[in-house]
């Protein structure tokens, strides 16, 4: 357990997962006599007293043993008594987070109710169904189908008589493909009621377990190769399912890609330009270019560039279709495929290897994820819902129930059933009417451990979940919600009562408690107070400004170029820190009212708008802004123009005057005549754009102060003296600019912010952990630290 942060966030996620690979055996008797509560037990001697708050034993012992168990040092007396010292800090400030009241909070239950819920979820399943559905989908995992099918649509839970006409049709189709002779793919382009089957004749490709609604691959996985299957049903309808072909599983192939992002909208510009460089990539790739050295330049997929581009192992349906059909295509390790797009970008795709279906004990954690999931967790909860009807005494009670169902009326089935308690009404078999029976809706329908569930509970809920069957009998409508109703109670039950007979759900949620809890106040106490104090923070930082400290530094550039022509080239526009923005964005043209300085509204005052938007959101950016003669006009004319541009972006756009520049009026006259406004930007990246239109990787440049580890060319310089110094690396040239050596000495706080506020933290949390030891004496209990001590 940290002993700065509580149980939330990003540690809440882990312990989901742990939940979900950790349930335990009962706690207590799977059954106990009717009536009998399920108490949580006891809670034992204490390990130690926090002022009147006694910690349980029993609970430092499971939470050091689940957080120290595979340590070297597990049970040593240090273990126990530096792991005690953390538990203590922790168990205080929940204490404190109490006393504020945070536990009474409405945003509190509402937080901890949703982490219950999912922290119950392994718990209200039935493990060997689970274990048997695991074996069997990595059993299925080794082949892969090609099928086709034929779907006659009806909802999962359709009247008899829509479900006997849906079976019916099914079933006729069926004759037609198998005795009648019919072409399989004819028949479902013409008559099934998958919306793809008109152009793709209802075939589906190659899939295989874990990829189709589980009746469905079910199914496929048991008809032979040429052969239809019987009518199977799903949640969509009714199947049959043709299977064209069964092969051994492709397994997994591990790839490395080089990426360029650029997205599906991205404007033509920025799609040309990747395309180019992808291109340009895949040439040099192609003459013999080192995979890791370009991958590591220039791929822009910032989680793999680090290792080579590598990708975790992937099979048949589990990556982008273009990717994963140009990657499985590739033969031998260290083949590598022309660009293909994704919705992501661009990818030059390396194999480094092929690998066959993975181990199951790799694959079982993958596959117990997905079998909760999938629809094949239909089965285990009707396994589970059998168990607990029995473990826990479901009892249903006949006359009742039937007293409930005689109220099931047409409007039940059109959707508007109304409980009213006073009209409760019963029927015998023989009855011609129905008659009242007072203090019917009052009687139990069923109990749960003697828990009685009274006949106007399951009512108001049939009120509640109702919709609309207007083809079904009101007993089948009700019998459906009844269903319903009877899952929910005993999964309800079951979860209130998982404290009692699991100790690692009891023990996980009130980890989960007591670290949302502590969330709150750990932040009005450490984490925002540090950043919101500031003087307190300026107070800290300059007492320990010796920890603050800047290494060897220089303020410089590093330019990398494909030519020594193209580096020249390079270092000479650098120092003007004026570069031309390329491309149709680079310049933009403002028209006039003919004869006069005023802009023409549509496309004179909108492009300067656009002009002055730009300029806003880009503060690199300036313009240089120029008057062009048109015939018959004069060039006062055109500098009134250029004038009257300037002091509309200055005045209107509210721009800088030190960012837009006049420039002479051109003699020459013009067919229009209009005033040319061209962007310039101090950044490097546009000066790369300039030089990199014939090829994009042509020169990259950095401009910036360095440290150890900036890069890896200047850290050979970061101790010489001013200057130019040119090197080579790996077929590239490069020129070190050193402008400013600055020597080691004292951050600023603004330099090490982030630092000295986490610094700043740490201190405000031991301050408050040690006026919690004063307030709340503590008392170790050493005889039940001893227990704990066995080496």
């Amino acid at each position: 357990m940290s002993s700065r942060l509580p149980l939330a966030g990003a540690a809440a996620a882990a312990l989901l997962q742990l939940a979900a690979c950790q349930t335990s055996k009962p706690t207590t008797a799977a059954t106990l006599p009717a009536g009998q509560a399920m108490a949580v037990p006891a809670a034992g001697p204490a390990i130690e007293t926090l002022g009147t708050y006694q910690v349980p034993a029993r609970e430092f012992a499971y939470v050091y043993k689940k957080n120290n168990a595979t340590a070297a040092d597990y049970g040593t007396r240090a273990s126990v008594t530096d792991y005690l010292t953390l538990y203590t800090n922790f168990r205080l400030k929940v204490l404190d987070a109490e006393k504020h009241g945070l536990d009474t909070t409405q945003a509190f239950r509402r937080e901890l109710d949703g982490y219950k819920q999912q922290l119950a979820q392994p718990y209200l399943t039935e493990k060997g169904v689970t274990d048997q559905l695991v074996h069997e989908a990595y059993d299925r995992m080794s082949q892969e189908i090609n099928a086709s099918h034929i779907l006659v649509r009806v909802a999962p839970d359709a009247a008899p008589a829509d479900t006997l006409a849906a079976y019916q049709k099914i079933e006729a189709l069926r004759q037609r493909v198998t005795t009648g002779g019919e072409d399989f793919g004819t028949v479902a382009s013409a008559t099934s009621e998958d919306p793809s089957a008109k152009e793709n004749g209802g075939k589906l490709g190659y899939f295989t377990a874990m990829q189709m609604v589980y009746p469905f691959e079910s199914a496929a996985y048991r008809t032979p190769v040429g052969q239809v299957s019987q009518p199977i049903r799903t949640r969509f309808g009714y199947h049959i399912i043709k299977v064209n072909d069964r092969r051994a599983a492709q397994g997994e192939i591990k790839v490395a890609h080089l990426m360029v992002r650029v997205t599906p909208h991205a404007p033509k510009a920025d799609s040309a330009a990747a395309r180019k460089k992808i291109d340009e990539l895949y040439a040099r790739l192609r003459k013999g270019e080192n995979w890791n050295k370009l991958v590591a330049q220039f791929s822009e997929d910032a989680g793999s560039a680090p290792n080579g581009g590598e990708l975790p192992p992937f099979g048949t349906g589990r990556m982008i279709p273009a990717f994963e059909e140009v990657a499985f295509k590739l033969q031998k390790p260290g083949d590598i495929a022309p660009p293909v797009q994704t919705p992501y970008g661009w990818h030059i795709i390396k194999l480094v290897e092929k690998q066959p279906l993975p181990p199951f004990a790799t694959l079982e954690p993958t596959l117990k994820s997905k079998v909760g999931k999938d629809s094949r967790s239909e089965l285990n909860r009707a396994a589970f819902l059998k168990r607990i009807r029995q473990e826990d005494q479901f009892r249903e009670i006949p006359a009742a129930k039937a007293l409930a169902f005689g109220q099931a009326d047409t409007a039940l089935v059109h959707g508007r059933y109304k409980f009213n308690p006073a009209t409760m009404t019963t029927s015998g078999a023989k009855a011609s009417k129905r008659t009242a029976q007072a203090g019917g809706d009052k009687l139990s329908l069923f109990t749960i451990m003697g828990q009685p569930y009274p006949v106007a509970s399951f009512l108001t809920f049939a009120q509640q979940h109702q919709r609309p069957r207007p083809t079904a009998a009101p007993e089948f409508a009700m019998q459906q919600l009844y269903d319903q109703y009877v899952d929910q109670s005993l999964t309800d039950y079951e979860r209130d009562h998982l404290p009692a007979k699991y100790e690692d759900y009891r023990m996980l949620v009130q980890e989960y408690r007591d670290g949302i809890l502590l969330f709150q106040l750990m932040d009005q106490k450490v984490w925002s107070k540090a950043i919101e104090d500031t003087a307190g923070l300026k107070k800290f930082f300059a007492a320990n400004q010796v920890n603050y400290q800047f290494g060897q530094r220089v303020q410089g550039a590093v330019i990398s170029a494909a030519s020594p022509k193209l580096l020249a080239r390079a270092q000479r526009e650098l120092p003007t820190g004026r570069f031309a923005v390329v491309g149709k964005t680079g310049s933009a043209l403002v028209h006039f009212k003919l004869g006069t300085p005023t802009p023409a509204a549509s496309n004179g005052s909108a492009v300067l708008d656009d002009v002055a938007r730009r300029l806003t959101q880009d503060t690199a950016l300036s313009v240089t802004v120029a008057g062009h003669i048109r015939r018959g006009e004069s060039a006062a004319l055109a500098r009134q123009r250029v004038a009257a541009v300037i002091e509309y972006l200055a005045t209107t756009g509210k721009i800088e005057r030190d960012r837009l520049t006049l420039a002479p009026t051109k003699s020459a006259p013009t067919a229009t005549g209009d005033t040319r406004v061209a962007f310039f930007s101090n950044s490097p990246s546009a000066l790369e754009a300039s030089l990199n239109q014939q090829n994009p990787l042509a020169v990259q440049v950095q401009q910036r102060t360095f440290q150890k580890g900036d890069n890896k060319v200047m850290d050979d310089y970061l101790t010489r003296a001013p200057g130019t110094y040119p090197t080579q690396r790996d077929g590239r040239y490069y020129a070190v600019m050193v402008r400013q050596s600055l020597s080691p000495g004292p951050k600023a706080l603004a330099d090490a912010r982030g630092q000295a506020t986490s610094d700043y933290q740490n201190y405000l949390e031991k301050q408050w952990i040690e006026q919690l030891r004063q307030e709340y004496l503590v008392k170790v209990n050493e005889e039940e630290v001893n227990k704990l001590v066995t080496k």
